[in-house]
């Protein structure tokens, strides 16, 4: 059986580590052993900020919801438009409550005024 050697196969390795942590600072970018080390968190991080990212934006919704609600009425909040949105019957997602109050307010408006009844 022939000798392998593998000098290409762990260049190409290299370049591709390294050229993945092109712009992380200090030796993270030019050591291989640190690139790869720093390119396993930077993918631990990516994953976690994903799901935060989630957790984000329906935090957004829901400060953007009430927002809204309180100029449309002082006396209801959150909690109490979204027992009167499942009670009324109107299924709309809490995105789309947020985008609705944002550039359509006087929908948002109507959609209160139902759920109020």
């Amino acid at each position: 059986m022939s000798r392998t050697k593998t000098s290409v196969v762990r260049h190409k390795r290299h370049k591709k580590v390294l050229n993945l942590t092109k712009g992380f600072r200090g030796t993270n970018s030019r050591l291989y052993k640190r690139a790869k080390e720093a390119l396993l968190h930077a993918g631990q991080y990516a994953y976690v900020g994903r799901k935060l990212r989630k957790r984000d934006m329906r935090r957004l919704w829901i400060m953007r919801i009430t927002a809204a609600i309180k100029q449309v009425n002082e006396n209801l909040n959150y909690s109490r438009f979204i027992k009167g949105l499942k009670a009324a019957k109107i299924e709309l997602n809490r995105k789309m409550l947020s985008e609705i109050a944002v550039k359509d307010f006087d929908t948002f408006k109507e959609i209160v005024a139902k759920v109020q009844k």
